[in-house]
């Protein structure tokens, strides 16, 4: 069960390299959460860092162990996680949380959460994930600029991070037995709550800004999307991102 065993931790560089390293030491269990106080050294996407401020965010990570999980079939495990975040911010009170693909979570048009995932292969299956979560609850928002946002600021109130944690984890383990499941669920509540979907917005494609409207994600995790020219091409990060709003 997530969250079933938690190591706890004043001060680390990255919950993610933290849960690598124990996992290259000694046999982690499932659903092993590593989480931090402060996190030094965090990461998102595309190398981006992650600026949290200490005792007032969320930053941990989690360790699982798909079974038969196909390595083609990898993107369940972003979807699970954005979904879960997305479920335990709903509960709380915010409204009009989103995913933009593939994995951040935003509240109107500011980034609220960010997930990184770490995968490591064996014979074309995942044979152990790590999934890192980052998320602003008491933090002012204002290091990551005008377009981020934290709990506390879409509440107008401080929240409760241990509360908002165990919140957290509880949706986790549903989103984790839908992904074992029922994963055709899974994917049409991700598609439900894909920010931007249907919408025309600029976005980068190899370099260049172009005009295009997001419509669903492949099983590839690709991004499907119309462009101004016509067709609907699918996308993975390495060509497609978004650009301004």
């Amino acid at each position: 069960m997530i969250g079933s065993v938690r190591i706890e931790l004043a001060t680390v560089d990255s919950t993610n390299k933290h849960a690598a390293d124990l996992l290259r030491l000694t046999e982690v269990q499932h659903g092993t959460v590593i989480l931090a106080h402060e996190q030094t050294q965090g990461r998102g996407q595309r190398d981006r860092s992650w600026h949290s401020e200490p005792g007032l965010d969320l930053t941990f990570s989690v360790v699982l162990r798909p079974a038969g999980l196909a390595a083609g079939h990898q993107f369940v495990l972003a979807q699970f996680a954005a979904l879960a975040v997305r479920d335990a911010l709903l509960r709380s009170g915010l409204q009009d949380v989103q995913v933009k693909w593939p994995n951040d979570v935003l509240v109107g048009p500011r980034k609220v959460a960010g997930i990184l995932i770490q995968n490591e292969l064996q014979g074309g299956l995942v044979r152990h994930a790590v999934v890192g979560i980052g998320l602003n609850v008491n933090s002012s928002g204002a290091v990551e600029g005008a377009l981020a946002t934290s709990v506390r600021l879409e509440l107008g109130r401080p929240a409760d991070r241990e509360a908002l944690l165990c919140l957290l984890l509880d949706r986790l383990e549903l989103r984790w037995r839908q992904a074992q499941g029922h994963r055709p669920g899974l994917e049409a509540d991700y598609r439900e709550a894909l920010w931007g979907r249907g919408r025309w917005l600029t976005m980068e494609l190899d370099g260049a800004l172009v005009e295009a409207r997001p419509l669903e994600v492949d099983g590839d995790g690709r991004l499907l999307v119309e462009l101004a020219g016509g067709g609907v091409t699918p996308f993975g990060l390495d060509r497609l991102r978004f650009g301004p709003r």
